[in-house]
């Protein structure tokens, strides 16, 4: 038998030695990652971002209609308005202020200033600017419905012979002050029950009168009214009267409220829309 072959290992580890040099650093590096547990660290998920398909409308936020609460009143209190009037009109005119029946005095302006119901130009004599809606309401047999008189807190009566009409807010769009003057004007009579209210459409009209204010004898007054005509349901078919609890019901001075003329009763009547 002939002997096995001679394994000659110093020409094994000669080859071996002849690799390149970075075989062996290699080997250590894989060795070392292969040992050692790999170190994770985790962070917080963040959802993944969309944006609009339209990109102008990205940042666009939504419109809130708020009026701030605010004292467009330039005078502190109404002496300081009282001041201010008499050297700008008649004086006659200005004394009949809340005497004369059916008028209201100085207190009443100062509060259409302060809620900014009103403005005032600074002119001789100012004039008054005011803006008005103007409600036709529409009965189911064709009519109108118009306000004959008021009785004021001073026990004086004052004519009307005009459609519901109510001063508009600072801020207030025409659907609300439609809402909010048959809710005070109509309220007492509809109670929680009635009182829903259509305008009709197209029915928008826009119109600006001057004269001299009946509510204030000699002071100009410029009034841009806002009619429209409307339904209103839940009304008596014949003339009737509703009461009025408070004008400046919600007026911080009521101090100054208490002093001035306010509405009462109103007195209301049904007739031919041709003769509004």
């Amino acid at each position: 038998m002939s002997p096995p072959p001679i394994t000659n290992n110093y020409l094994h580890l000669h080859k071996l030695s002849s690799s390149p040099d970075f075989f062996l650093p290699a080997l250590s590096v894989l060795l070392l990652l292969s040992s050692s547990k790999p170190q994770i660290k985790f962070f917080p998920k963040i959802p993944p971002l969309s944006f609009p398909l339209n990109p102008r409308r990205f940042l666009k936020i939504p419109t809130i209609m708020f009026q701030p609460k605010r004292n467009p009143n330039p005078f502190i209190n109404p002496e300081s308005l009282s001041d201010w009037l008499k050297p700008r009109l008649p004086s006659d005119s200005f004394a009949s202020w809340g005497v004369k029946p059916g008028t209201k005095n100085v207190h009443n302006l100062w509060l259409e200033l302060s809620e900014g119901e009103t403005s005032l130009a600074d002119s001789t004599p100012p004039v008054r600017t005011v803006q008005v809606v103007t409600v036709h309401i529409i009965g189911d047999n064709g009519r109108v419905l118009l306000e004959s008189h008021q009785e004021l807190s001073d026990g004086t009566i004052r004519q009307r012979s005009r459609p519901l009409s109510e001063k508009m807010k600072p801020g207030e769009n025409l659907d609300s002050a439609v809402n909010r003057a048959v809710r005070e004007e109509l309220g007492s009579i509809l109670g929680d029950m009635g009182g829903v209210v259509r305008i009709v459409p197209g029915s928008y009209r826009r119109k600006v009168e001057e004269r001299v204010s009946v509510s204030y004898p000699g002071l100009p007054a410029q009034y841009v009214l806002h009619s429209v005509d409307a339904w209103v349901e839940g009304l008596p078919e014949g003339d009737f009267c509703t009461e009025e609890e408070q004008e400046y019901g919600d007026c911080d001075t009521t101090r100054i409220a208490d002093k001035a003329v306010s509405v009462k009763k109103h007195f209301w009547k049904w007739v031919e829309s041709h003769t509004v």
